[in-house]
Order: structure tokens, then C-alpha cells, then sequence
């Protein structure tokens, strides 16, 4: 299948400001790239490329004074399957880990799993180990959290979350991250395109937030949001929580104007 994917994200900067952006296709999707994703700013400024310690694809820019506009439009082709599942996949012991898997064990800004670890292993304690607890915390996620855009806030952390009960996509990734690495579950936030494509139509589009889990020598996509099997998902950016990855750190005072995000599925010609 083939995906229409951009977005255009207005600005208001009363000075120049520089920006860290998130915005490119992760590198590991960019062999499936038809058309070019490369960042448009308006005004024209210089685009300053470079990949983070997680292998992400980072920009920086200094935004002027005045409206700034930054856009992308390209086309991405996709399996066009759900997420992979495999019910089978094993919990690997912690001392068996791979180096590179370890530090996604650890608590971060906002997956504070010493606060949370107590009440993990209450609840998911007896649950079989490996593909079957990660859904169960998928499960229950899912259900403890209400969704409601109007409640997002940027300062959330997992824990928060799990008390309030209320948040959005990100505060669903990290709460089930934490819960995952409580139990001794590597596990990484991720970021990127995820349109109404196989289910139906949810609202307005915007970036999305899912996270990854290591069972059985490799990485698996998990989702508490929508705890569904999902199609035509675009990875933008992987690390330890929403810090790592966000679409925009500006060093300064930016007020946002304007949001659009498009994910579309292209039809196939008759």
C-alpha cells in the first residue's frame, strides 16, 4: 500500500529562536520513501541534519522572528499489514540481555518506575512471562486511561497518569513502558504517523505515540491507546520516553499557531 503522509506546523516567534525538530522519517523506513521527505521552512532557513545516540534523524533550525511555517509532504509505501504478533515471543533474562537493550530497563523523566514498581509487580505479578504479560499491561492501560485531548499536558509522567486516569497517547505509551521495564521488559517510546487507515475514521489527525518491547531477541510493536493490531504505521523516532523524541524543543518563546498532520492511505487506481 502506498500512504500520502505530511504535516504543516505554524509558529509565532516575537524573536529568533533556535529549534531541535523530530520530524524526518525514522532511517529505517527510509528505503521505503517514494517521494522526498525533506523539511520546508517558511521563511527559507538552513536545515542542520544529524543522528542522535538512538539513531534518530534530528534537525536544527533557527527560527526568526515572525510567523514560521514548517511542512512535508511526501509519499511512503507500507506491507500494509498489522503489527506483527507473536504470542510466543519469550521474556529474555535480564542477565542475557544484550548491551544495547539494558539502558531500556531503566526509569526516565517519565516513566518513573520506582514509583511504580511496587504496584506492577501487584498486578502483573502472576501473569505468564513474556508475550502474554506485555499484553495483559496492554490490557490494562488501555482500560485504567481515558482518553481526552482536552487533558494533555507536556509535564505527565507515568505515574501521574496512573492516577489520574486520564491523558492521551503518550501518557498511555508511558505508563505501559514503565509497567514493562518494572517487570524486567525492555521496553521503548515511540513516535510517528498513525492514520485511520483499517478502522474507522477517530478525529482529527495528529502524530502518535505507541511503544516497542525486547521478547525473544528482537524488538515488537505494542499499542495501549488502541490495544489493537494496527496498519500503516510511519516511525519518526525511538528512545526512553517523550523526551527523547520530541517533535520540536525550542529554545526560546514560540507560540504555536497552527497544527496539521496528514496520514492517508492512496487509493489503487481501478
Amino acid at each position: 500500500m502506498r500512504i500520502h503522509t505530511g504535516f504543516e506546523i505554524t509558529y509565532d516567534c516575537p524573536m529568533p529562536v533556535p529549534m531541535l525538530l523530530m520530524l524526518s522519517v525514522h532511517p529505517s523506513r527510509r528505503g521505503d520513501l517514494e517521494t522526498f521527505d525533506g523539511l520546508r521552512t517558511d521563511p527559507v532557513v538552513d536545515v542542520h541534519h544529524y543522528l542522535d545516540g538512538y539513531g534518530n534523524n534530528c534537525m536544527r533550525v533557527l527560527a526568526p522572528a515572525g510567523r514560521f511555517v514548517l511542512s512535508s509532504d511526501f509519499i511512503i509505501r507500507d506491507s500494509g499489514q498489522p503489527d506483527e504478533y507473536a504470542p510466543d515471543a519469550e521474556q529474555i533474562a535480564v542477565h542475557n540481555l544484550p548491551d544495547e537493550a539494558v539502558v531500556f530497563l531503566l526509569g526516565s523523566r517519565y516513566c518513573e518506575t520506582d514509583r511504580l514498581s511496587n504496584l506492577a509487580w501487584s498486578l502483573f505479578g502472576g501473569t505468564p512471562l513474556g508475550w502474554p504479560r506485555v499484553q495483559a499491561i496492554c490490557d490494562y492501560v488501555h482500560d485504567h486511561i481515558r482518553f481526552d485531548y482536552q487533558q494533555a499536558r507536556p509535564t505527565r509522567g507515568a505515574y501521574e497518569a496512573y492516577e489520574e486516569g486520564v491523558g492521551v497517547c503518550r501518557d498511555y505509551a508511558h505508563l505501559a513502558v514503565a509497567f514493562c521495564r518494572c517487570m524486567n521488559i525492555p521496553a521503548r517510546y515511540c513516535t510517528g504517523y498513525m492514520g485511520d487507515i483499517g478502522v474507522p475514521v477517530v478525529g482529527v489527525m495528529d502524530f502518535s505515540a505507541w511503544f516497542e518491547v525486547y521478547l525473544g531477541g528482537r524488538w515488537y510493536t505494542f499499542d495501549a491507546r488502541n490495544n489493537i493490531r494496527r496498519i500503516g504505521r510511519v516511525l519518526m523516532a525511538r528512545g526512553r520516553d517523550a523526551t527523547d523524541v520530541p517533535i520540536a524543543n525550542t529554545f526560546g518563546t514560540a507560540y504555536l499557531a497552527d497544527f496539521k498532520v496528514v496520514t492517508d492511505e492512496i487509493p489503487v487506481a481501478a
